[in-house]
């Protein structure tokens, strides 16, 4: 159902107050590039420091600028399970295609927890369901036996794979793979993740080389393993610099620096250290993103 690249879209600010001007501006921009789908409120989007009322504006926002040409999935996750069924009804409401859930954060459920979270939210809403495993984030693993039991739910149809692990994304693709959309949650992985049997990523990357990031994925499509090859090794100074300090400070600094947003972060989130935000310049000036 979700597959291609698809950008975890940043949520830009101006004043403190969600941009909403350049955010449709960055939603045709991406279409025009050839992103396939779009993420708001996800990590990259700052969705722990949205308020309610600021999470559901962004998806109405992001899913109003789409009109349907590509799918909005929009992100719904939170370490309450109640909270969780709350974000996720109120998206479908809004209109989005799917929902984007990353597993609970801190409290550190057991993998029966994992289970009973995503359970509950997939009988209370009727939405297709991406899963969201992020141990760096989170402080908790989703298995991939976890994943299988949960795939009796047939709203739950993807799952964003972002532990940087291509032995336990393998031993998920055995398990999963011919019943739900494995997509890569760390750009470095896209490639590696095609070659198992994946469908795409869910990008910080696509942010700032929406055009590139697509490239890898129709080459892919088309068999031309040559060209998805020259891609990933052109963008692979790109994904390291977007993780030089936490994301999404190095991705929203790059967009400013190219003039497609303004340089605002929701504390406790700031700006880069000058020598990174310097390192971050050289890389996006090695590409011709900046003079």
């Amino acid at each position: 159902m979700f597959k291609g690249s698809i950008v975890a879209i940043v949520t830009p600010f101006k004043k403190g107050v969600f941009d909403e001007k350049t955010y449709c501006e960055l939603i045709e921009w991406h279409i025009s590039q050839g992103t396939h789908g779009i993420v708001p409120c996800g990590t990259t989007g700052e969705a722990s420091t949205l308020d309610f009322d600021e999470h559901f504006r962004v998806i109405e926002v992001a899913v109003k600028a789409v009109n349907k040409r590509i799918p909005v999935i929009a992100g719904t996750g939170a370490n309450s399970t109640d909270e969780a069924v709350t974000l996720t009804q109120k998206a479908k409401k809004l209109g989005a295609d799917g929902a984007l859930l990353v597993t609970p954060y801190y409290n550190k459920p057991t993998q029966e927890g994992l289970y009973r979270h995503y359970k509950i939210v997939a009988e209370a809403v009727d939405l297709p369901i991406v899963l969201y495993n992020v141990p760096g984030r989170t402080a908790v693993n989703m298995l991939p036996s976890t994943v299988a039991r949960l795939l009796e739910f047939k709203n739950i149809v993807a799952i964003k794979e972002a532990t940087g692990d291509m032995k336990q994304a393998s031993e998920l693709l055995r398990l999963c793979g011919d019943r739900i959309s494995v997509i890569s949650g760390d750009d470095f992985t896209t490639l590696p993740l095609l070659a198992l049997g994946g469908k795409g990523s869910i990008s910080v990357t696509a942010n700032v080389a929406p055009k590139e990031s697509a490239g890898i994925f129709n080459a892919w499509e088309k068999g031309d393993m040559k060209k998805a090859r020259e891609l990933h090794y052109m963008l692979e100074p790109l994904n390291n610099a977007m993780f030089i300090e936490t994301n999404p400070i190095p991705v929203k600094t790059a967009l400013a620096l190219m003039g497609k947003i303004e340089e605002e972060f929701r504390m406790p989130l700031c700006e880069m250290s000058a020598a990174n935000r310097d390192k971050l310049k050289a890389v996006l000036k090695a590409y011709g993103f900046v003079k």
